[in-house]
């Protein structure tokens, strides 16, 4: 028998790389000969790096950069194609899950460290840059990345502006003099994302709650948005809001999309086209696949979803054994996977969940795969 397992990180908890080897751990323990294809998978979001990294047998570059609320920090992003790719990750430099939700000002978040890293891989000579753009905790339109590659914001009285929330509403001016010309390189948006920047299907009213904005600052945030469009649409003469996925990353896609010409490209497809999991696939009995939380927003791009549609060419059953499920899960079924589990088997506290995920995932998997095999066998 053989399985191919990808998985996606379980948020907050274990990455790609553990759930897989845990997954491993559980399966050899029915049957250590079963044979075991892992993939380290992501979808633009948390792990992309790390996902690229394994897969092409990337190299690791530490970078010295800042995360959302400026503080300074060490991040990495992956070499790939013998150094002449970049993939960066804005979750591992301005992520959501690097500060917990009581501690988060996304009023006063940047994503001016996602620019410098960028500028460190274009110094290194990399004439391509994947971009994973999932997971951002902040909503400022790519206002700090912009100025960490050489934009100014000033208010009406010629005043500097840091690059953050609270100013969109305040710009008047902006000099993209020293704004470079990346005509040479190849840029890619990994993610999933299709909101625009703006409106009531937009970045700050989709995303912003859970970046940790009140009800009652959703709309002025969305005005100053409409403002910082409007700035760059005048000295730029760019809609910044026009493309489908400008919302992403609080607005950091509206920026590669639009002022430097980015290709957006959905994660997982991008991840899958660089390794040979369709081989894998076509040659296994089943597939195992998961998230830290499956629901109705797994059928929009997310890993399940990605590997299901490859296990679908070859006819192939896939489980999907996920740390929870979320409203509108039942509707994953109608996409072809052929169960949807979660590793919680009574009720607890999300700590609690998080202690115990490691072995409540081996005691799944351990009691899916003996199943299987039991009929596999008779």
């Amino acid at each position: 028998m053989k399985i191919v397992v990808a998985c996606d990180s379980f948020k907050g908890c274990m990455s790609s790389q553990t759930v897989n080897e845990h997954m491993n751990n559980a399966i050899h323990c029915v049957d250590p000969t079963i044979e075991v294809k892992q993939y380290v998978i992501a979808d633009g979001g948390e792990g992309t790096v790390q996902a690229f990294a394994k897969l092409c047998d990337g190299e690791l570059v530490e970078v010295a950069t800042s995360d959302c609320y400026g503080r300074k920090i060490t991040s990495n992003y992956a070499l790939i194609e013998g150094g002449k790719t970049a993939v960066i990750e804005v979750a591992n430099i301005i992520g959501l899950n690097m500060y917990p939700r009581e501690k988060r000002t996304p009023l006063f978040g940047s994503s001016f460290g996602v620019g410098t890293v960028l500028l460190d891989a274009l110094h290194r000579g990399c004439k391509k840059v994947i971009i994973g753009l999932g997971g951002s905790a902040t909503n400022d339109g790519g206002m700090g990345f912009l100025q960490a590659l050489g934009c100014r914001f000033y208010d009406r009285h010629h005043r500097y502006l840091s690059p953050q929330a609270v100013n969109l509403e305040r710009i008047r001016y902006i000099d993209f003099n020293r704004f470079p010309s990346l005509e040479d390189v190849e840029l890619i948006a990994a993610c999933d994302v299709k909101n625009h920047l703006l409106g009531s299907e937009g970045a700050t009213y989709v995303f912003g709650k859970q970046k940790g904005f009140y009800p009652n600052q959703i709309k002025q945030i969305d005005e100053g948005m409409e403002n910082y469009r409007n700035q760059i649409q005048r000295y730029r003469n760019v809609d910044i809001n026009a493309m489908a996925g400008s919302g992403a990353a609080g607005g950091i896609g509206s920026v590669l999309i639009s002022l430097l010409g980015a290709k957006m490209i959905p994660g997982i497809e991008l991840l899958l086209s660089y390794c040979d999991i369709h081989d894998e696939i076509r040659t296994c009995d089943f597939v195992i696949t998961g998230e830290g939380q499956s629901d109705r927003q797994t059928m929009f791009g997310k890993v399940p979803v990605g590997i299901l549609n490859v296990a679908k060419m070859y006819e192939k059953p896939v489980l999907c054994i996920s740390g929870a499920l979320g409203l509108g899960y039942q509707e994953l079924y109608d996409l072809g996977f052929s169960g949807i589990f979660s590793i919680a088997d009574r009720a607890m506290t999300f700590q609690q969940a998080l202690a115990q995920a490691d072995q409540k995932l081996e005691a799944a998997v351990y009691a899916i795969v003996k199943t299987i095999t039991t009929f596999y066998h008779t």
